[in-house]
C-alpha cells in the first residue's frame, strides 16, 4: 500500500472552537522503536513501518466509531459488530461510554464528528475515512488532545495515525492471480470488473492492484462498472454490462458478489471464473452450482475488522507500543472448499459476511451477537 506524506500548510489552522494552534501545542504520540505490543494480533505491515506510543491514561475509556457512508450490507454488520464487540464481557470492562455515529458520504460530516467526539472528551475514535485525504484539521486536534483515533478498512493517505487494514492492493492482486490461473493459457477476451463505492482508499487499490497485473498478461477487454459494494445494485450493473457486451470471460466483483452471480445466472450467462467478496450468499451459490461449473474464489474483507481496530485503540491507550499500520491476514476460499457450517452457512441471510474470527487476537464475534444489534446510531 502506497502512502503520501500530509501536505504543509501554511499559517496556523483554526478550529472549530476558533482556537489557533501552533506547533509546539500538539501533543499525540511519541515515534518509538518497535517491536511492538502483541505482535501475533497487531503485526506491522512492513519492516519499515515505525511505532508509536502514547501516554497512558486510566480507563474505561470513551471510545466512538464514526462511519461514513451506510448503505450496503458490510457496513451495516460492521456497525452491529462494533457494538456486539462493546459489549463482550473483556472489553466492556475497559469502556464507560461507546457512541456509533454514520455520517454519510460528505468528507465535512464525517470531519464534523470526529471534531465533536474530540471537543466531548472521548479518548478514542474508530473511524472508516470517507476519502483517503482531508484529514489533517482533525489529526492536528487529535494529537492536541492526546485523542487516538483509528482509521480502518478505507485508511488514509499519511503516517501520522495509528491504522488497521488488510492489505487492499494485494487483495486486487490476489483477484487477477486466482483469474488468470483459471483462464489458463488464454490471453485475449472481455473480463467484467464490478467496483465498489467511489472515491475512497479500498475501491481504488483493489482496482490497481487488479489491474496491475490483470493489463500486461494479455489483450484484455476490461469492462469497467460501479456496484457500491451492494447486492443489489451489482445484480442491476452486471445485468446491463450482459445485455450490452452479451458474454465475459471472467467477472471480478469488489462485493455485492451474490448479486452479479445472480445476474449471470438470470440472463443464462456461461458459467465463467468469478473472484468476488466473503459474502454468505455468494458461498452458497458456489456450494450450490460448483458441481455444474461455477469455478469462483471468495476473498475476505471482514466487518470483523473493526473489533481489531477497537482493541488497538484500547491498547494504545494503555500506552503500549503500537505499530502505525497493523496488517490483518486476507482469508479466502475456493469453490471447491464450501463446507456448511464452516465457510458458509445456509441458514443465515446472504447478505451476511462470513469471516469475523481473528484467533490471534482472541477476537470471534459470533453471528447470534452481531445480528441482534441494529446499525442506528447510538
Amino acid at each position: 500500500m502506497k502512502f503520501y506524506g500530509i501536505r504543509e500548510i501554511a499559517g496556523c489552522a483554526t478550529l472549530a472552537g476558533g482556537l489557533m494552534l501552533s506547533t509546539a501545542a500538539f501533543a499525540g504520540p511519541e515515534n518509538v522503536e518497535g517491536p511492538g505490543h502483541d505482535p501475533a494480533c497487531f503485526a506491522p505491515w512492513n519492516d519499515e513501518i515505525k511505532y508509536m506510543q502514547w501516554e497512558p491514561r486510566d480507563g474505561p475509556h470513551k471510545i466512538a466509531v464514526v462511519n461514513g457512508f451506510v448503505g450496503n450490507t458490510w457496513r451495516i454488520q460492521m456497525i452491529q459488530t462494533a457494538k456486539a464487540f462493546a459489549e463482550q464481557e473483556d472489553i466492556a470492562s475497559q469502556i464507560e461510554e461507546f457512541k456509533v455515529v454514520s455520517t454519510g458520504t460528505d468528507v465535512a460530516a464525517q470531519l464534523g464528528a470526529i471534531e465533536d467526539f474530540i471537543n466531548q472528551g472521548f479518548d478514542a475514535i474508530v473511524t472508516i475515512a470517507v476519502s483517503p485525504e482531508g484529514f489533517d484539521r482533525v489529526i492536528r486536534l487529535a494529537d492536541r488532545n492526546d485523542v487516538v483515533v483509528v482509521p480502518f478498512d478505507n485508511v488514509l493517505d499519511t503516517d501520522k495515525v495509528m491504522q488497521v487494514n488488510e492489505d487492499q492492493l494485494e487483495m486486487g492482486r490476489m483477484y487477477a492471480r486466482w483469474l488468470m490461473e483459471q483462464l489458463g493459457d488464454k490471453t485475449s477476451g472481455k473480463i467484467l470488473e464490478v467496483r465498489g463505492l467511489q472515491g475512497n482508499s479500498v475501491d481504488r487499490d483493489r482496482h490497481i492492484g487488479f489491474r496491475e497485473l490483470m493489463e500486461p498478461s494479455g489483450d484484455w477487454d476490461i469492462v469497467e462498472v460501479v456496484g457500491n459494494w451492494d447486492d443489489g445494485t451489482a445484480q442491476k450493473v452486471t445485468a446491463d454490462a450482459i445485455a450490452v457486451h452479451k458474454e465475459f470471460d471472467g467477472v471480478v466483483v469488489q462485493g455485492g458478489t451474490t448479486g452479479a452471480v445472480r445476474a449471470m445466472l438470470d440472463a443464462g450467462h456461461p458459467l465463467v471464473p468469478i473472484a468476488g467478496e466473503s459474502e454468505n450468499g455468494y458461498r452458497k451459490l458456489l456450494a450450490e452450482y460448483g458441481p455444474q461449473g461455477l469455478k469462483g474464489t471468495s476473498i475476505g474483507q471482514s466487518p470483523g475488522m473493526v473489533a481489531i481496530a477497537m482493541k488497538a485503540a484500547l491498547a494504545a491507550l494503555d500506552g503500549n507500543v503500537m505499530p502505525q499500520l497493523i496488517s490483518v491476514p486476507i482469508p479466502f476460499a475456493d469453490y471447491d472448499e464450501m463446507e456448511a457450517g464452516k465457510n458458509f452457512w445456509p441458514d443465515l441471510t446472504d447478505n451476511f459476511f462470513t469471516v469475523n474470527e481473528f484467533p490471534p487476537c482472541g477476537v470471534n464475534i459470533t453471528a447470534r451477537e452481531i445480528m441482534a444489534k441494529s446499525a442506528d446510531n447510538n
